[in-house]
């Protein structure tokens, strides 16, 4: 029997807009772990990821915040975390990618999520939206139950998505040759290159560039970003406009 294809879906940006670290930073604020003024920050931060996407910078500033939020915590004290962190997250799930993710089961096609999220979140999320699984990163419990900081096994963003996913694939029979994978960024080219079917999901500008160019499919109905781009555009022009008036204004007095 030949081994079945499945599809493999990016979250942040992907499956839903904006990113998932945001709704845990919440979470984390709401249950007394992060104070206002890194909220502050950190809801900058997610504000230019709606619109750019990610760098390889961010991942690792990413890594250096996870490591030092969550070291000391007790397991226990994230899974309390989780209904408020899905409060946040599920109505940010694009219907878009809802009806392809169930286009797919309908075909017969298992569906996984693949993210640099946390492990756990990410397998519920895909419990939550009825999908056959996730890989997240991992990150290492020490013997007291409590989370040393460290990440077990690699994080799950670009190239280190190849390794799991490889290993994902083998432990559940899947053929990639045959499989589909989505993603908005090209830091996934390593994830969109391992299957059959890559699809770019309102994509950056370099991963619309190769995707044009290597005729992939395209879906683009992301309208909020758009928007904050342009509106960023105007409060530029704006404030350079009302810029140059106080400037004309000092040379005059």
């Amino acid at each position: 029997m030949d081994s079945p294809s499945a599809a493999f879906f990016d979250l942040d940006r992907t499956l839903m807009a904006g990113s998932s670290g945001i709704h845990f930073a919440r979470a984390a604020h709401r249950a007394g772990m992060v104070s206002r003024r890194q909220m502050g920050r950190w809801a900058l931060e997610h504000l230019r990821f709606r619109l750019h996407g990610s760098t390889d910078a961010d991942t690792t500033e990413l890594v250096r915040q996870a490591r030092e939020l969550l070291g000391g915590v007790p397991e226990r004290r994230l899974r309390r975390m989780v209904p408020d962190l899905l409060v946040g997250i599920l109505p940010r799930i694009y219907p878009q990618m809802l009806a392809e993710v169930r286009s797919h089961q309908d075909a017969g096609r298992p569906t996984f999520i693949v993210s640099a999220a946390g492990d756990e979140i990410v397998k519920v999320i895909a419990r939550v939206l009825d999908m056959d699984g996730g890989i997240g990163t991992r990150y290492e419990i020490g013997r007291d139950g409590a989370y040393t900081g460290e990440i077990s096994g690699g994080l799950t963003y670009g190239d280190g998505k190849v390794g799991p996913m490889l290993a994902f694939a083998a432990e559940h029979e899947i053929d990639l040759d045959a499989s589909w994978a989505y993603s908005d960024s090209a830091s996934d080219l390593p994830m969109l290159r391992l299957v059959a079917h890559p699809v770019a999901v309102n994509p950056d500008a370099e991963l619309a560039q190769i995707a044009k160019a290597e005729g992939w499919r395209t879906m683009r109905f992301e309208r909020l970003g758009r928007r904050l781009a342009v509106a960023g555009a105007l409060l530029a022009t704006a404030a350079a406009g009302a810029a140059a008036s106080w400037v004309g204004a000092r040379n005059v007095a």
